[in-house]
């Protein structure tokens, strides 16, 4: 699960770009119960969405000639520029140069080397977003790459990440963890090649944010109800928990997941 203290790595920050940012509102507020705090000239229109008062996300009005709808994961960094300069040594891309945003801390956006978007985050006054790992939140981030190895030693050279293959009945997983980071609470993500999953292949490579929910079924009903899409219908996930992936809308791929309790 995200490492609450955002250490160097983990990721700490979410956002959404989208054409219609009403719209949006309008569907997360009904499936997540969010509420958007609108941004100021000051920010460019830049919001937040609040869960029970607490900041659990940001967006974005994307023009669809500036961009498609999309979530996008951002990762912390003690230093934005750095982390730059690590990227292109790894064969990747700044797809907009690390920036100040106020005081608040200092944003940049890269595509690794197969072309997924991620962000990073240098903490200013906001070290990263109010609640995690709860229902309505962020809980989990998958990297759909057509190569996970080469992935891996990627992401190994920009932000020290760590990887471990978890073994499952048919296959493996990739999970990923900060450098240095022990514990459940370290693992954060996985690492997914994309042909092996239909529902994301056509998007190509690129990041899937996990939201906690506590009825899986329930997201499921909510979301077609709403107008969004199902990408994948609810299944179970052992030892993990039960899992959908949707589009919004607009066409911003996420995804839920209802936990498996430990027993006891």
């Amino acid at each position: 699960m995200p490492d609450p203290d955002f250490v160097t790595g983990a990721p700490n920050w979410l956002d959404l770009g989208t054409p219609d940012l009403d719209a949006a509102t309008g569907f997360y507020q009904g499936l997540f119960g969010w509420e958007l705090v609108p941004g100021g000239p000051e920010t460019g229109g830049y919001g937040t969405y609040r869960l029970n008062g607490r900041t659990v996300a940001g967006a974005m009005t994307v023009p669809e000639d500036q961009g498609k709808p999309a979530w996008t994961v951002y990762f912390r960094t003690p230093d934005a520029d750095a982390t730059a300069r690590a990227v292109e040594r790894a064969g990747g891309a700044a797809a907009f140069p690390p920036a100040d945003v106020l005081d608040h801390g200092r944003m940049g956006g890269f595509t690794d080397r197969f072309g997924a978007y991620f962000g990073v985050w240098q903490p200013g006054t906001v070290t990263g977003l109010e609640v995690i790992m709860e229902p309505g939140a962020l809980i989990w981030s998958e990297l759909y790459t057509p190569d996970v190895p080469a992935t891996a030693a990627f992401f190994h050279t920009v932000f020290g990440w760590e990887t471990e293959d978890m073994a499952y009945p048919g296959g493996s997983y990739t999970m990923v963890r900060p450098a240095g980071g022990e514990g459940d609470t370290a693992w954060f993500g996985g690492l997914v090649p994309v042909d092996d999953v239909p529902g994301q292949a056509a998007a190509g490579p690129h990041w899937l944010p996990y939201f906690a929910v506590e009825d899986c079924d329930a997201a499921v009903a909510g979301t077609q109800r709403l107008g969004g899409s199902v990408t994948m219908p609810a299944m179970d996930v052992p030892d993990v928990g039960r899992i959908a992936t949707f589009a919004d809308p607009a066409g911003a791929a996420f995804a839920v997941i209802t936990p498996r309790m430990p027993e006891g």
